[in-house]
Order: structure tokens, then C-alpha cells, then sequence
């Protein structure tokens, strides 16, 4: 394994910044990964606790808007009231994207905020409602965050299990064919939904092709009956709504007469377990970070660790980093185009935009400078289209509309949140490295002024691409 500290940054992190050093080996970014989560800017997600708190105010004041007489001075009063709930709420949502870039732009553990925007999206669950659109960033910050490091059965746990999951997967809906609630309550008309244990086998653990049945789906959604949302306790397990009697998922029995959480969480450590989660993680890591057809023996290296450790996540990115294929320049077998949002998180990154420059975000800059642009591009900000997530094939992102959009922002933005932008000479130096092309160079020095200088790095195929 030869180390490259310029690969380290660009593609196991946000980029190389002029501010910011890299790390100096794979032990430096292991020890910064499995240390304490450190930022140089911080990220002000509140708790779960103070987030039901704000759900619960915005939840109310819509409520009493919608209960008040039409004709009522009233309802106006009240619905100014909620207008004003809403704002702060978006005013939150925008102050949190502020600090994630900013995160992304300072932090010199740049493996894990890519690790966590990577399970952000392989746990999709961007809301189907505008208050769990709210609630997103909290979700991302608090459920999936502290286990981006830690075993993989505890991830899977608790993005899950996790009030935003279970709406966005329609278990809220869920109830036990011949549960006490079906019996008693009949007229509500809910039956079993399958939504959140077909995602769990196909999208979050064994992976598309793996050898589970129908029957499997249906005994896992059995077994899942129980879990839902209260608005004020947040995810919860009712008993009433449990199909009853055991479940034979892959092969094994869980449960029995008496319903227990114990229960779904065993499933979940055992599907966390399984050989085929162990490929069908480990393989998407490797297609994220090295390449689409990521090397063979690469594959194997990681897979293994994983079931050595028993799905020990910070284990298998340490496999990933100890291996030749890793560390090979931009290829046929190794080398990403960047998604448009680390493409502009990276941009971001290698123009230093100083913290409180993000100060613009939370003043309603995130349509012009994120928002619209992304959409665009075609990957709006942590809002995939489906449970699936964002495409990974390199030749998805690379059309003519996307790349109109990037030029677009590269030749827009960087002026925008700058007083003055750094010369091309060398800021091509500084944001490529020794990796920087005499071609790209060459155009750095041609160009007619700063702000075209900077757009033609940022859009040649040398930044594009890691």
C-alpha cells in the first residue's frame, strides 16, 4: 500500500483546503475516525428531546388553525401564529444546513462526515410530511451519526427503529392481522404493512438478489407489528398491535405468545450478521468511495472483516484504507465523478469560505446557493427520490444538464461568498496538489480573470473526479 495524502483528502474526504492539513497516514485518519466526534465547527442538532418539544408546538399550533371557526378574527390571529412556528422551523432547518457545510468545509476528520452523509443515504428517510421534513436533520444527527464508527447492527437499530423510519416506511400503519387492536378496533380498517421489512431485507442488509422469500417479508412484518410513533414518546412498542404467536424469519423462530421489543431487535442483530449483509454492505462502501467495479480482492478483504468483527463498521473502513486498490490514481478500476453535493461541499472546502460566511444559509441563502442549484444538478440536499437512495454509477451524474448546473454555481458562487477569491495560479495548486494537470494549470494561468480561473479548476476533470 503506497498512502497518498492528496487520495486521503479528495477521496475519503470533503478535498484538500488551504486552511486544513490532511492527515499523514491511515493511522492518523483510523485514530481521528474511532476518537471522540470533534469538529472544528460544531453541528447544533438539538436532542431528541427538545426536537419532540418543537414538533409538538408546530403540531399544536397547525391543529388549532384548522379547529378554528373560518369566519372567526380568531383563526387569522391563530393563523399567523402558525406562520410564524413555520418560519422558525424552516429558520432551524436552514441554520443546520449552515453548520453541516461548514462541518464539511473545517473539520480535519473529513472520513467521517463522508461516512456519515454515506449512511444518511443508505438510511433514507427524508419525510413524507413537512413536519418530518423538519425533523430530518435531527434524525440524520442523532440516530445514524454516533454509530458511523460502531458495529453495524447497532446503526441498523437505530435508524429503524427511529420515529422518522417508521413514518417514512408507512409503519405507523402497521397492525397485526388477528392482533387484540384488529380484533377491537376493526372498523379502522388497518392491516399488515410490508413497506419497512421489505427495505430492511433488500435495501438496508441482505441486498437485492439475497436468498429471502415473500414468506420471509411477511414474517418479518409480523414480527415488526408493535413498532410505531406517538408524537409525544416518539417511537414506541404496543403490545395491542402485535400479530401474536412466533415468526420464523430466514430459517429461525423469534417471539412467542408474549410480544417483546427484545424480539425485533434479535432479527435485526441477526440480519446485521448475515454473509450476505456483510457483500451487500461492504460492497456499497467500496463502490462509494474507490469506484463502480471496485477491485476483487478489495471485496474480499472487507467482507471478511466484517464477519471477523461481527460487522465492526470503523474495522472494515480500516480494511478499505489498508488496501493497494484503495490508493490507485484515477483509472479504469479505481475513481469516482463526484455526486453534485460533494462536488459542491468540496468546492466549498478548497475555497476555505470561512465559518461565518455559512451565517448566510440561516439568512435564507440556501435556496440561491444550495437548494436550486442541487436540484439541478440532480441530487437535492439529503432528499433522494426514493427509500433507495442516490444513484451510484458514475454515468448517471454526468449529463448536460448537471454539468450546466456546476458551471452555473462554479461560476456564480465562489464570488458570492468570497470578498475576494484566491488567485487560479494558486488555487490550482492548492486544490489539486501533485495530482494537478500541466493542462489544468495552463488554463489556471490563461484565464481572463479570477472568477473564470477558479470555475475552470473546479469544473476540469482532474477536480471532478476521485
Amino acid at each position: 500500500m503506497v498512502f497518498d495524502q492528496d487520495i486521503a483528502q479528495t477521496r475519503f474526504g470533503y478535498g484538500r483546503s488551504p486552511k486544513v492539513a490532511g492527515p499523514r497516514n491511515v493511522d492518523e485518519m483510523m485514530s481521528l475516525l474511532r476518537g471522540p466526534d470533534v469538529a472544528e465547527v460544531g453541528l447544533e442538532i438539538p436532542n431528541e428531546e427538545d426536537m419532540r418539544r418543537k414538533m409538538l408546538a408546530f403540531v399544536a399550533a397547525r391543529r388549532k388553525v384548522s379547529m378554528a371557526k373560518d369566519d372567526s378574527d380568531k383563526k387569522e390571529a391563530l393563523r399567523k401564529q402558525f406562520q410564524a412556528v413555520r418560519r422558525s422551523a424552516q429558520e432551524d432547518v436552514a441554520g443546520w444546513i449552515g453548520d453541516a457545510l461548514a462541518r464539511r468545509v473545517w473539520s480535519r476528520d473529513g472520513l467521517r462526515e463522508r461516512l456519515v452523509a454515506f449512511w444518511a443515504d443508505h438510511f433514507s428517510a427524508p419525510g413524507k410530511s413537512e413536519l418530518f421534513r423538519y425533523t430530518a436533520p435531527s434524525y440524520v444527527a442523532n440516530a445514524l451519526r454516533p454509530h458511523v464508527s460502531g458495529k453495524f447492527e447497532d446503526l441498523l437499530i437505530s435508524a429503524l427503529l427511529h420515529p422518522q423510519m417508521l413514518h417514512f416506511l408507512d409503519q405507523n400503519n402497521s397492525i397485526g392481522p388477528t392482533s387484540t387492536r384488529a380484533k377491537n378496533r376493526p372498523e379502522e380498517n388497518l392491516g399488515l404493512n410490508e413497506n419497512l421489512a421489505r427495505e430492511i431485507l433488500e435495501l438496508h442488509t441482505l441486498g437485492v438478489g439475497a436468498e429471502y422469500t415473500q414468506y420471509d417479508v411477511r414474517q418479518l412484518a409480523e414480527l415488526l407489528t408493535g413498532m410505531t410513533t406517538i408524537q409525544i414518546e416518539g417511537a414506541v412498542y404496543l403490545t395491542r398491535r402485535v400479530e401474536p404467536g412466533p415468526e420464523t424469519v430466514l430459517g429461525k423462530e423469534y417471539g412467542t405468545r408474549r410480544a417483546r421489543i427484545s424480539d425485533v431487535h434479535e432479527v435485526l442483530r441477526d440480519l446485521a450478521r448475515h454473509p450476505d449483509t456483510a457483500r451487500h454492505v461492504t460492497q456499497k462502501l467500496a463502490v462509494h468511495f474507490i469506484s463502480d467495479q471496485p477491485d476483487e480482492d478489495l471485496l474480499v478483504a472487507m467482507g471478511a472483516r466484517y464477519l471477523e468483527t461481527d460487522g465492526d463498521l470503523a474495522a472494515v473502513v480500516e480494511a478499505m484504507l489498508r488496501h493497494p486498490a484503495a490508493w490507485q490514481p484515477v483509472g479504469k478500476r479505481s475513481g469516482n465523478f463526484k455526486q453534485p453535493e460533494l462536488f459542491v461541499c468540496s468546492a466549498l472546502r478548497a475555497l476555505a469560505v470561512p465559518p461565518q460566511k455559512f451565517q448566510l444559509v440561516k439568512r435564507n441563502q440556501v435556496r440561491r446557493f444550495l437548494d436550486t442549484p442541487l436540484r439541478t444538478m440532480g441530487q437535492p440536499w439529503r432528499t433522494p427520490f426514493g427509500p433507495d437512495g442516490f444513484e451510484e454509477n458514475d454515468a448517471h451524474w454526468v449529463t448536460a444538464q448537471g454539468m450546466a448546473a456546476r458551471l452555473q454555481w462554479a461560476l456564480g458562487v465562489p464570488a458570492a461568498v468570497l470578498p475576494e477569491l484566491p488567485d487560479p495560479r494558486v488555487f490550482v495548486e492548492t486544490t489539486l496538489g501533485a495530482h494537478a494537470p500541466a493542462s489544468v494549470r495552463f488554463a489556471a494561468e490563461a484565464a481572463e480573470n479570477r472568477r473564470e480561473g477558479i470555475a475552470l479548476v473546479l469544473m476540469s476533470p482532474a477536480f471532478q473526479r476521485v
